[in-house]
């Protein structure tokens, strides 16, 4: 997400923290470094120099007392970089909630419900959506594959032309929904004909929310749209999404702060979990590195519903630990992400792909996934007894044929679910109070050294 920009924001804050004096020299290489990167970013130029100019002039005020310099101007960045990001769109939600999503072709408007559905859905939610895009080719079907594939109603009728036809045959079926996600027609420029179609579509299903869909690499064009769809639709919030993929979403980003629409949601990939919720303070952060906690637990609580999440912490204080429950915990991080991306949100460890290089994490991805392909090998007896494989060595060599694997990589397996196995007991055992002084020393020193992944 925004590499260079990341990138040359790291270097600068670095440079800045680094140096033994606040310069001239300093301070002017600075700026530039960072108006390079701001403008690669596709940031509104003038926004740019506006906000370099007064990183200048407060670099050398004499006024500023009782306070190291360097850091405020790394302070003074950070305020002023969270400042054109704009602010988050805040959801209340109510009783009856109706958010309709509204733009052009293209932007992934669809895919888009079928996540933000999701979100609300695994939050114990009652949700549906309901396809009002009555003119795009295929529209009614994607929108139903989509919610099929976030386990969500959807409310469509094939042929119809009508779209408020649509709206009222489901009307009583659509109340039994806490939220309900309609999906508006789109167009590649924003005509008469779709302005008379979103008036009545505004008219007739009362939106609570109007959500405005735009792709990241359409840059600073966003404000155009973000001016014209405010107008029509009464646009409460933004959806950017694309923006894994876009040097250009500082555009985008900047564009909504300036109209004044606040960003709501931002969609990373192409997999129902990739969505966050924007908050521009940890979006900054993750940024410059610092990691984003708070939307990493998001994006859990996005790929696992909290029925899931409570029926595993059940099993894990039982002493329960399965290879499915494994094969569950890995599934899980895949739906997370790329692991670049699941270390990009943990402090401290944003920079960990610049030091190991991109090999390493490619490399545990990859076990990763013969892990999972070794497990989808064995038996259900397998599966819930895995001690039997190291008795009987013939079943791991049957394993190893049947899932494309080595035999050393089913082992690896096995011996990884035996020491999370032994550390859920373990720790089990010391939250009942059952551990002595000396079981704690034998603990530590067996689990001292790093679980390999």
């Amino acid at each position: 997400m925004l590499e260079k920009l990341s990138s040359a924001l790291k270097k600068t804050t670095d440079k800045i923290a680094n140096a033994v004096f606040l310069d001239k020299n300093l301070v002017d290489s600075v700026v530039k470094d960072l108006q390079r990167a701001l403008i690669e970013a596709d940031v509104n130029v003038p926004l740019v120099f506006e906000i370099t100019n007064k990183i200048k002039k407060e670099a050398f005020d004499e006024r500023i007392k009782g306070i190291e310099k360097k850091e405020h101007i790394v302070k003074l960045l950070h305020d002023e970089l969270v400042r054109i990001i704009g602010k988050r769109k805040e959801i209340v939600l109510g009783k009856k909630n109706v958010f309709l999503f509204v733009g052009l072709y293209g932007s992934g408007k669809t895919t888009t419900i079928g996540k933000i559905a999701s979100y609300y859905s695994k939050r114990g939610k009652r949700v549906c959506a309901v396809g009002l895009d009555v003119h795009r080719a295929a529209a009614s079907e994607q929108l139903k594959q989509v919610c099929d594939k976030a386990g969500v109603k959807c409310f469509i009728e094939k042929g119809e032309k009508n779209p408020l036809k649509i709206w009222k045959k489901h009307k009583k079926e659509i109340e039994e929904s806490d939220i309900v996600f309609v999906d508006s027609s789109g167009r590649d420029a924003l005509d008469k004909e779709l302005v008379r179609e979103i008036s009545l579509i505004v008219k007739e299903v009362k939106p609570t929310e109007s959500f405005l869909v735009i792709a990241a690499d359409i840059g600073q064009t966003a404000k155009k749209q973000a001016e014209m769809f405010r107008d029509v639709a009464n646009v409460s919030g933004v959806v950017i999404t694309r923006m894994d993929s876009s040097a250009k979403a500082g555009g985008a980003l900047t564009a909504c702060a300036e109209v004044g629409v606040g960003v709501a949601f931002i969609g990373t990939g192409e997999k129902i979990g990739d969505l966050e919720t924007f908050e521009p303070e940890g979006f900054l952060s993750r940024l410059l590195g610092m990691g984003d906690l708070k939307a990493l637990m998001e994006k859990i609580h996005s790929v696992v519903d909290k029925k899931e999440i409570e029926k595993q912490q059940k099993k894990l204080e039982e002493g329960k630990f399965t290879l499915r429950d494994l094969q569950s915990q890995l599934d899980s991080m895949g739906e997370l992400g790329s692991m670049d991306k699941i270390l990009g949100m943990i402090p401290g460890l944003g920079n960990v792909k610049d030091k190991i290089g991109d090999g390493v994490l490619e490399t545990q991805q990859e076990k990763v996934k013969r892990w999972k392909h070794c497990i989808n090998s064995m038996t259900p007896e397998e599966i819930e007894n895995p001690e039997i494989l190291e008795k009987q060595t013939s079943r791991i060599q049957r394993i190893a044929h049947g899932s494309g694997c080595s035999t050393s990589d089913v082992r690896m397996l096995i011996k990884q679910w035996k020491m999370l196995n032994e550390m859920i007991k373990e720790q089990n055992s010391l939250t009942e109070g059952k551990m002595d002084q000396k079981t704690m020393m034998k603990l530590a020193r067996k689990f001292g050294k790093k679980i390999r992944i």
